[in-house]
């Protein structure tokens, strides 16, 4: 099904705001903010229009906040919190198994609005994007109904309690990417922890944020708890991360918007969990299985490149590096391009043009540093004339001091390095200002324990194994600090209160 037959329905609070593009060529409008439990119009609000990367033409308008609109939003998380921190736990569990029952029943919604706006194609829209806030909300409500939030600190202290309780008014910033797997990553810890929050979604791919927070109101938190105010980084996004009545920012995004969050924060002192980004090291020794090229190559061109924790460096150990080029180039050319409303497995556009041209700067770099082209290269892939669409492109013979095998391209780019001990593909692999995922290939068990102690990075996968259900997703150095996901997720939205004389 294309986008173009989107319809949304209303339900309490929204009877003007549903999402409706019937393909007559109307604009979808949704320039109002969820605020209070209700949908409202602007204070300061400037249209911005969202843009659909298959075709470049602009498909629907928002509002872009102020700091009325701001501080409208905050001021109703701070009303609501402390009724909603008082809330027994299992009745804010409750209304998160409410929230994941009205996701799975707006899932084809979420779909069509992401591939609209964001480029992700329709299948992979309903199955991974979609998916992702499924298995989250879901792993939520499990690991939350074992959550004990007050704990004795021990037996040798017997009248010492640990409470563990909400930081407060959360201001939550997510990326274009991933939308709804960052989405749930934070609202579902931090309606389980107790904190109230206000959601800026990138105003990239907004509407899927809006779908959201229709499902918030028909889940039936209480008002003030959740709400939604879209802006841009520079005005909202600002705004919230210096605001005195915020306690705590949860952001997703570049390393450099990140810099300037924990800037604006510092004013505050208030607490900053930031998930960044990454350039993953693919380490594939000799004796690698042989699909694991092949894997490493299509995991990188997954959402078009435009992962975080995409293995965009593929280091190979020298006796198979000409045989692994070979099959990395061949794995390549089978990606094909396409656009979004399209049904199929292949990649889609990336996000803008300001990331087209990103791209294309970078695969030109990599060319003139010396890099060798072995697949893709610049320019749309044949066929396009229109539309963000990437050539999927792997380069070999790079060195990890050029630029494509530094900065983080955020596209279907994939970078070969060789290397020949085990010592200088760890040494190579740390060798960034990014720690987020690395990847490991071998038949070796304890070659590969040894490796993924050594690596300088939140997460490990090994072989083609994915991480499970609850594992913390986070990284180190550049790649940012908390963790998001399982009980640990939970914990970052929450402080820890230690009371003495605890009687029973």
């Amino acid at each position: 099904m294309a986008p173009y037959g989107m319809q949304i329905s209303a339900s309490r609070h929204r009877d003007n705001v549903a999402l409706k593009f019937a393909g007559d060529g109307k604009m979808i409008e949704k320039r109002q903010f969820y605020i209070n439990g209700s949908w409202v119009d602007p204070i300061e609000g400037r249209d911005h229009h969202v843009i659909n990367p298959s075709t470049e033409e602009a498909v629907a308008v928002i509002s872009l906040g102020g700091q009325a609109d701001t501080d409208a939003a905050v001021a109703a998380a701070k009303a609501a919190f402390p009724s909603w921190m008082a809330t027994p736990p299992s009745e804010r569990i409750a209304l998160v198994e409410k929230l994941y029952q009205v996701y799975k029943s707006r899932a084809e919604d979420l779909a069509q609005a992401m591939s609209l706006e964001m480029g992700a194609p329709i299948e992979m829209s309903r199955t991974q994007q979609v998916g992702a806030g499924i298995w989250h909300l879901k792993d939520f409500i499990r690991v939350a109904k074992e959550f004990n939030f007050d704990t004795p600190l021990g037996d040798h202290a017997p009248n010492d309690m640990i409470l563990r309780e909400a930081v407060g008014v959360t201001a939550l910033i997510t990326p274009w990417n991933w939308p709804m797997n960052q989405i749930t990553l934070k609202v579902g810890a931090a309606a389980v922890a107790g904190c109230t929050m206000i959601l800026k979604p990138s105003e990239e791919s907004p509407l899927n944020a809006v779908i959201f927070a229709e499902m918030m109101d028909e889940a039936g938190f209480p008002a003030g708890v959740f709400n939604l105010v879209n802006g841009d980084g520079v005005g909202v996004g600002s705004q919230l991360s210096s605001h005195k009545d915020v306690d705590m920012i949860s952001f997703t995004g570049s390393a450099r918007a990140g810099k300037l969050i924990s800037q604006n924060a510092a004013e505050t002192l208030k607490k900053v969990h930031l998930e960044l980004g990454g350039k993953g090291a693919n380490i594939v020794f000799s004796d690698a299985d042989e699909k694991a090229v092949k894997r490493g190559v299509l995991r990188c061109m997954n959402n078009t490149g435009q992962s975080c924790n995409a293995p965009t460096r593929m280091f190979v150990q020298r006796p198979v590096y000409d045989t692994a080029v070979e099959a990395a180039a061949a794995a390549a050319q089978t990606v094909t391009v396409g656009a979004a409303s399209e049904e199929g497995r292949h990649i889609g556009p990336v996000v803008n043009a300001t990331q087209f041209n990103k791209i294309q700067d970078l695969i030109q770099k990599g060319i003139d540093e010396g890099a060798r082209l072995v697949a893709g290269g610049i320019g749309r892939p044949e066929g396009f004339n229109k539309g963000f669409y990437v050539r999927p492109t792997v380069f070999a013979d790079v060195n990890n001091s050029m630029t494509i095998a530094q900065e983080e391209i955020f596209g279907p780019v994939l970078s070969i390095i060789p290397f020949d001990t085990e010592e200088e593909a760890i040494a190579l692999a740390n060798d960034t200002v990014y720690g987020l995922t690395n990847y490991i290939q071998t038949q070796d068990q304890d070659k590969a324990k040894r490796v993924a102690r050594s690596l300088r990075s939140g997460m490990v996968e090994m072989n083609g194994h994915t991480r499970g259900a609850g594992a913390p997703f986070g990284g180190m150095k550049q790649s940012g600090n908390g963790r998001e996901g399982g009980k640990w997720g939970i914990e970052d939205f929450l402080e820890l209160k230690s009371v003495a004389g605890w009687m029973d």
